[in-house]
């Protein structure tokens, strides 16, 4: 009989760690402590002056290892660090509390910052949607939330950041193109906001497991790769002007049917279909030519 295999779900598989508040202390009590275990080891020092050397061994010896014991267990929090604490290698939560901190000294930490962090990728060669290959460089700005992720769910969360923005930009970059001149869909070029968003979550996605929180994604570069640009410029280039002789042609035809609406509704002219075309040719030549057109006067008739 086949034994069934049972799935972990996404969010478990993903959060191996989760943060907690560690059990810690202020370390200013502790520090009156440390001062009156000096003072006892002094009054120690004075009696074995005084000759009374089983009293004098006592306290000094109880002063000095209670000043250690003490001692061993200070360390400093700054605003925006955290300190995770561990017992033999067990995690027993996380320390954020800034200033004089203390814990027993069997219990190691490992500091972690919890400030923004600002990084600017490398241009990465991308090919976009119709394959074209275009470099895109980003800058993202993040930040440690879950410290217990970034220290043991993943080797290394300052390297594992920076691949997954490489592996961001190549993802997104692949899904739009870098262009298009007739803006009938989404583009790297022409919707960066869009595209920055699209690329923040994405981004999201890929770093929670390591306890990041993405703040901020912009594109910062945008081009087609050296080997295709100038070709692609070439090709843009044609592109506008094939539009742009569009809209002209568009309005020369609107204003060669007005002008003969209005001929026809004045009653200046009596046009037949063929001095109709031969209107409508000269108008069209002079409405799209790129030069200045010169008149030519026919003293005779149109059939001569």
């Amino acid at each position: 009989m086949a034994k069934s295999i049972e799935t972990v779900p996404d969010h478990q598989a993903l959060r191996l760690s989760q943060e907690r508040p560690a059990s810690t202390q202020s370390g200013y009590p502790m520090l009156v402590v440390a001062l009156l275990a000096m003072v006892l080891a002094g009054v120690g020092i004075g009696q074995l002056a005084q000759d009374n050397a089983a009293l004098g061994a006592s306290l000094l010896v109880l002063g000095t290892l209670t000043f250690t014991f003490v001692a061993i267990g200070f360390y400093l929090l700054q605003p925006n660090q955290a300190a995770a604490i561990l017992l033999f290698g067990e995690y027993r939560g996380t320390d954020r509390s800034t200033g004089l901190r203390w814990r027993l000294p069997w219990l190691s930490r490992t500091k972690i910052s919890t400030r923004i962090h600002n990084i600017t990728s490398d241009r990465v060669k991308v090919n976009d949607l119709r394959g074209n290959p275009v470099e895109i460089a980003t800058n993202v700005v993040w930040r440690v939330t879950d410290t217990a992720q970034a220290l043991f769910d993943v080797a290394n969360y300052m390297e594992f950041v920076e691949i997954q923005i490489e592996s961001a930009v190549r993802a997104i970059g692949a899904r739009y193109p870098y262009d298009d001149i007739e803006h009938k869909e989404t583009t790297l070029r022409g919707d960066a906001e869009v595209v920055s968003e699209e690329l923040e979550i994405e981004l999201q996605d890929r770093v929670a497991r390591a306890g990041i929180t993405i703040d901020e994604c912009r594109l910062t570069h945008l081009a087609y790769a050296q080997e295709i640009a100038q070709a692609m410029l070439r090709r843009q280039q044609a592109e506008a002007v094939i539009a742009a002789r569009q809209k002209i042609v568009i309005g020369a035809v609107s204003m060669v049917e007005s002008a003969l609406q209005l001929l026809s509704e004045k009653g200046v002219v009596e046009l037949d279909d063929e001095r109709k075309a031969a209107m409508v040719s000269n108008l069209m030549v002079v409405l799209c030519s790129e030069r200045d057109t010169q008149p030519v006067v026919n003293t005779g008739t149109l059939y001569q």
